[in-house]
């Protein structure tokens, strides 16, 4: 059963679905959106045109491209492939087995 959890970002409260053991993370992330909300708030608000939606959109664009960045580090491409390297190694693992297998059957 999902419970409701209270959040609050840039001083408007908000209830949102959540699970309790989801909650802290929620937390964690209600606290990072709030901080890039306040960061990108007063970059726009230093412009010509500050608003809401030129935030959200800012704030928006500034989340994808660090999503998008943390996905391309050297940690990630090393994670693909390593995974690459061991899908491999299990495939040449399988076509052996295989082999023995079809080896064994003939013998019997």
């Amino acid at each position: 059963m999902k419970k409701t959890l209270e959040i609050t970002l840039l001083g408007k409260d908000y209830r949102v679905a959540c699970e309790p053991t989801e909650r802290e993370a929620l937390q964690a992330a209600v606290a990072y959106l709030d901080d890039k909300f306040k960061e990108t708030g007063e970059k726009a608000t230093s412009s010509a045109r500050g608003g809401g939606e030129r935030i959200a959109v800012m704030m928006a664009l500034n989340l994808a491209h660090e999503l998008l960045a943390a996905k391309n580090t050297p940690a990630n491409v090393a994670t693909a492939l390593e995974s690459e390297s061991v899908q491999r190694r299990i495939n040449s693992i399988e076509a052996k087995l295989d082999e023995s297998l079809a080896q064994h059957e003939q013998l019997f």
